[in-house]
């Protein structure tokens, strides 16, 4: 299997729940895990725009296979935030991939020289094969729980993974709940957001990282919104064939073509916006409250425009629609489960 063949195994994907050996192996193959880990780490040390475009390229194949590669990439966020010995050890290994939550659910109980850790935490995509799993927790310190926060590194067989993931949509993506029970965390496998502890850092690293997951979810919507106007395209053609349909035929193509310009508009504005961040962080540019808000809107906007790109056509698809099995039907529940992120999700 190629890359591109993918697209051919979304039903097979879908009702394995999981990416199959072959799928996750093409991933090792092309880093796709690695985008913004730098090749000393064994990654492809992409700029944020070209990962970002990778992210939509994917998506677009399938929305469990992008959906996948951008949270595993994601973890890749965390690479100059470790020690330099735990950051090595994590994400050298050909198949390193992180999970994980950033809610903190969990408690810390401070100890000397680390934590012991106990919690569970929902939503980990990429929880069954993940080989390192991060999650945020509470300080406990003398038996008082404290409002701060620890980041906490655990190594996958210190993990219980719950098979409970029933979302309507992206059913393949693993993203169950785990569970940590009193599992010893060293103080060096802790980390925090924004405190550099090594080489490895790139300019993607310190873009910021609302900016940063915001895009990232965006651009799967935009992969996924995609593929649904090339199958809805499809359909189209297919029924082209029969005299008695062209009416109805030739309404929905008018509005297809309403809908893939209002596409490539967003699609345009987004990468626009993109880059101008990106520029201005090379820059040295310190982002305003202001300004990060304004990319979140951008961010949350376009993914509301992405939902309504595909009810406008998906009403007049047919029984195609409603059918679980068809293409357009799991496209369109991947997307509507994508658009659900937090980080996309109206003010």
């Amino acid at each position: 299997m190629n890359i591109l063949q993918i697209k051919e195994h979304g039903l097979e994907i879908e009702q394995l729940g999981r990416l199959p050996k072959d799928v996750l192996e093409l991933i090792y193959e092309h880093q796709l895990f690695k985008l913004f880990t730098t090749k000393e780490l064994g990654g492809k040390d992409l700029d944020l725009l070209e990962g970002i475009k990778v992210f939509q390229q994917m998506s677009a194949l399938d929305g469990n296979f992008g959906w996948l590669v951008t949270i595993g990439t994601g973890g890749n966020a965390f690479i100059p935030t470790l020690n330099q010995e735990i950051c090595e050890k994590i994400y050298s290994p050909r198949n390193a991939v992180i999970a994980g939550s950033g809610y903190p659910t969990g408690t810390a109980v401070k100890m000397d020289g680390g934590y012991r850790v106990t919690g569970q935490w929902k939503y980990c995509s990429g929880a069954d094969y993940a080989t390192t799993f991060t999650m945020n927790c509470f300080i406990e310190h003398e038996g008082v729980r404290t409002d701060e926060i620890i980041s906490c590194s655990v190594d996958r067989d210190q993990v219980e993974v719950l098979d409970d993931w029933r979302a309507m949509g992206l059913k393949a993506t693993a993203s169950h709940t785990i569970r940590v029970q009193n599992a010893w965390v060293p103080r060096e496998a802790t980390f925090q957001l924004g405190t550099m502890k090594n080489k490895y850092g790139s300019a993607v690293h310190s873009f910021p990282f609302g900016a940063f997951a915001e895009a990232s979810f965006l651009s799967v919507c935009l992969g996924i919104t995609e593929d649904f106007l090339e199958e809805t395209s499809i359909l189209v053609k297919q029924r082209n064939y029969d005299p008695s349909r062209a009416e109805r035929m030739g309404a929905i193509q008018f509005i297809l073509m309403q809908q893939q310009k209002h596409f490539r508009q967003l699609e345009e504005q987004f990468y626009a916006m993109l880059n101008e961040y990106w520029q201005k962080h090379k820059e040295g540019h310190e982002f305003t409250a202001e300004e990060l808000q304004q990319f979140s809107r951008m961010s949350k906007d376009n993914a509301d425009a992405c939902v309504d790109i595909v009810n406008n056509l998906i009403r007049r698809l047919g029984m195609d629609a409603i059918t679980e099995t068809s293409p357009i039907n799991r496209i369109w529940r991947n997307l509507y489960t994508a658009a659900q992120h937090v980080f996309l999700t109206p003010f």
